[in-house]
């Protein structure tokens, strides 16, 4: 038979996702004591959920204030989201570490293929300079597999990276560089590159180091100050342990173990159309040990075809680390 993190990353179809979602929703219902007691206090506990759509999505609040964890497990790592001085920080008690191994190793080969065949290069200052990061996680595990001699860090040593793109540039390497958006406007105003071939992934905002801008007008500022056609950007969080990429024009894909709904601002236990401009429900069945049905604070418009786009906020909740670009 087969256990339940195969079943979860081996999702091939429509029908197999909700019934893994079924599965999942059960368990975390009967073992995860917040979620559980949240779905009491709706009066849901007695409720037949037969598909997903159905399934209560936990406010991401609660990753402030609780201990979000499936009973009879332990925390091996604590992911934190950003914050200023004094705000309350979102803090995700991950039990199984190889699981956000597997699901951000499974989901980067999906999209960009085997990462041995690149060099790595990440511009994230804001990341580096705190503990708890769980894009510095995955961005390590990147850069070490990788094996490239010149994948590597870089936080205000804009001459350094510029020397090394041109290296990289000259022996046709294919190049990912991962960076936090208002470092990589920095770096645009200091130097020029032209490398067609580059991959720019920008995640984050602006860490109130810049005003936010719209989508259209930063990817024009990137795509002409490093000389590439499109800007490919991350959309994760802290309470997240997969990923949604864009490989330009700010629509996101996801894997077949996460899905984004819409659910109405005004009403937030019903869902909405596709088409329609909502809040933006996550399930992320890589929180198997915490909760897989998140109702976040984004944003967002779904297409027919799955993808999304991420609009902004609907409230003013702090912006942590997903990649939040005001419209």
């Amino acid at each position: 038979m087969m256990n339940v993190q195969e079943h979860i990353f081996s999702i091939d179809s429509e029908e197999t996702f909700n019934e893994v979602c079924l599965e999942v929703y059960h368990y975390q219902k009967a073992n995860c004591s917040v979620y559980g007691k949240y779905i009491d206090l709706l009066g849901k506990e007695k409720t037949c959920i037969s598909h997903y759509t159905q399934i209560p999505f936990l406010p991401i609040d609660f990753f402030k204030t609780q201990r979000i964890l499936a009973e009879g497990h332990q925390t091996e790592i604590i992911f934190t989201s950003s914050g200023t001085t004094g705000m309350v920080t979102s803090k995700h008690h991950v039990a199984k570490v190889a699981w956000y191994q597997r699901s951000f190793r499974s989901c980067f080969q999906r999209f960009y293929g085997e990462v041995e065949n690149m060099a790595v290069l990440a511009l994230l200052p804001s990341y580096l300079e705190r503990s708890g990061s769980s894009l510095i996680f995955m961005v390590d595990d990147l850069i070490a597999r990788s094996q490239h001699p010149l994948s590597g860090y870089f936080l205000y040593n804009h001459e350094d990276l510029f020397n090394t793109l041109d290296e990289l540039k000259q022996c046709r390497t294919k190049t990912l560089l991962i960076g936090v958006t208002y470092a990589l406007l920095d770096f645009c105003e200091q130097y020029k590159v032209d490398f067609p071939d580059l991959k720019i992934m920008e995640t984050g905002g602006m860490k109130g180091r810049r005003k936010e801008m719209i989508r259209e007008e930063l990817h024009q500022i990137l795509t002409y100050g490093f000389g590439v056609q499109n800007i490919h950007s991350e959309y994760g969080m802290t309470e997240l342990l997969s990923q949604g990429y864009s490989f330009g024009e700010g629509i996101f894909q996801t894997p077949p173990w996460m899905k984004v709904l819409l659910r109405d601002t005004d009403d937030p236990l019903s869902l909405i159309e596709e088409g329609k401009t909502g809040a933006i429900n996550v399930i992320d069945l890589a929180n198997y040990h915490s909760c897989s049905f998140i109702a976040t604070q984004d944003l967002g418009k779904q297409h027919v075809d799955g993808r999304f786009e991420i609009l902004g906020r609907f409230d003013n909740s702090d912006i942590r680390g997903c990649n939040l670009l005001v419209q």
